[in-house]
Parts: structure tokens; sequence; C-alpha cells
């Protein structure tokens, strides 16, 4: 059966296709009831009412959960469409605004929220007490084109999308251990690395510049603790685990020594993304200074380009 984007939108309503999506997407009744805060029951009786007005299953059900059937496949991919065209309305609407009023979600890293933004928050709410952001922080990257965030900092450039994207500095890494640590575990000459073990990403992490560093400049290195976080890393560290490679903003305290400097590392470029449509909103302007000239540059280790 064929089904087109008008044909859609005439059997149902912006609620139906955020429903419909959501499943799709999930794979699961249960997730999809969590991300859209309602029951179970309450997404099963949408999703089956939906059904009925197209007159087709869109779904197989199962114990391991929802699979689309090639119905719901030719579904999704008009339903995508409606989605696109509403989400870029709702962006050409957000981006009229002209005072610093509303909620700004930013999608950032944990350890950018928890030690650059979120510290820095106290002067900015006294500044715009009438701006509420909302930090996202999961390891998944959030579309901006899907309003999962209005403004992202980031260390990777986004390759596609219609984004806004400045450039506002760059992170510094080097390679850290605890003074304990390296006291019990003396360097061999010339080869800082050599003999001593990491904390180092597990396999799902392994495309971050950390860990192809290490990878690409120690292979043979040996692991005493592998992790998917980057707290989990530092506290290791200090716990005088082993090596890891670490942010230098983040290595405070005098337990952590630095064994192999940022200039034989590597650094991150920082950039700030916002969907074009909200370049002109207000709240949206106003955020994305404040990252780039209060939090970026008031911490020494975060440097603007010169």
């Amino acid at each position: 059966m064929k089904f087109s984007s008008r044909r859609i939108e005439d059997r149902m309503d912006w609620n139906d296709l955020r429903y419909f999506l959501c499943v799709a997407r999930h794979g699961s009744l249960t997730q999809a009831a969590g991300d859209l805060n309602v029951s179970q029951s309450t997404v099963s009786r949408r999703i089956g009412e939906l059904e009925a007005s197209l007159g087709s299953n869109l779904f197989v059900r199962s114990q391991t959960g929802y699979f689309l059937t090639d119905e719901g496949r030719e579904v999704l991919k008009h339903a995508e469409q409606v989605e696109d065209r509403v989400m870029a309305l709702e962006r050409g609407v957000a981006g009229l605004d002209r005072t610093p009023v509303g909620t700004v979600r930013l999608a950032t890293s944990e350890n950018l929220a928890t030690d650059l933004i979120i510290p820095a928050m106290p002067s900015f709410r006294k500044r715009y007490p009438g701006i509420c952001l909302e930090l996202i922080t999961s390891t998944v990257t959030a579309e901006l084109s899907r309003r999962e965030a209005d403004i992202a900092l980031r260390v990777i450039r986004p390759a596609r999308g219609n984004l806004k994207i400045r450039r506002v500095g760059h992170m510094t890494y080097s390679v850290y251990g605890s003074r304990a640590y390296l006291e019990e575990n003396p360097a061999v000459p010339g080869q800082p690395l050599d003999g001593r073990q990491f904390i180092a990403w597990d396999e799902s992490h392994a495309h971050l510049p950390a860990a192809t560093w290490l990878a690409r400049e120690h292979p043979g290195y040996r692991a005493a603790l592998v992790t998917s976080s980057l707290p989990a890393q530092i506290a290791a560290v200090r716990a005088g685990l082993g090596l890891a490679v670490i942010p230098d903003f983040l290595a405070v305290g005098d337990d952590f020594v630095r064994v192999v400097p940022s200039d034989q590392v590597f650094s991150n470029e920082l950039w700030l993304v916002t969907h074009a449509d909200l370049v002109a909103s207000a709240r949206i302007r106003v955020v994305g200074d404040f990252l780039a000239e209060q939090v970026v540059n008031a911490n020494p280790d975060l440097t603007r380009d010169r």
C-alpha cells in the first residue's frame, strides 16, 4: 500500500505523528511512553487508532518489541517529511522572539556542563533571569534539526545540516597520573608511558579523540580499567589506578601530575552550533554569546583563536 504525506496529514494530527515516530524510533512502547510522559496503554491505544484510520498494520508486535511492517516503513518515510515541516515552522516561530526570555535547550558533554557551564550560571542568571537553561548531556548527539536541542557546544564540527557554526576556541589534553601512582611506578628513562597502565575508553567510545590518540601513540598499552565516562576516568586517576588522557581544565588538584604535556598530545576545537532558523532568537543569541565569551574565555585552558 502506498501512502502520501498529504494522506497521512489528512488522517492524523500532530500528536498521532509524535506517537508513531516515537514508537518507530525506539521499537518499544515502554521507551516511547517514557519519552512522551504518558502510559504504555495510551501509546498502544493511539497506535491502534492510527492503524485503524489508515487501514493498515504499521507494526509487528513481539515480546522483544515493535517492528515496522513494510507499510509502517512507508508511513515512516512520509511522516518524517511532515515532522520536518512542523519542526521548521516551530523553529521559525521561535526565531521571531526579540526578548531574552524562555527555555533554551543546550546540548553538550557532561564535563563541559558540570565543570564549565554550571559554575558560570549564577552570573548568567543575574543578567538574564527570564531564561531557563535546559542541559542535555546524553552521549547520543542531539539533533538540532528535530528541536532535540536549540544550541550545542561540541568538540566535533557537524558535517551536515542547516546550521550556524561558530568556532569559539579549543580544549587541550594531556596525559595525567596521580602523584602516588607515579612514585610507585617510576618511568622508564625517556619513555614516560612504558611500564604504566591506563584508564581507557570502552569500545563504544573508541571513536573519541582521546581513545584514538592512545591507540595510535601507545598501541601496546595495558588497561587497568575500562570505562564509558570521563568522570569515572578522573576518579580512577585520583585513586591511583593508572594514567589517562584528560582535558587540562579538569585536571585540578595537587594529586594530578602531567606525564605527557598537551603540545605532545592534541587539542579539540570547540564549536558553538545553532540551527540557522534560530539565529535571530534573542534568547538563543545571549546564551551563545555567554558560552563563547564568558564560559570559554574564563578558563585559561580553553583559549580562543588568535
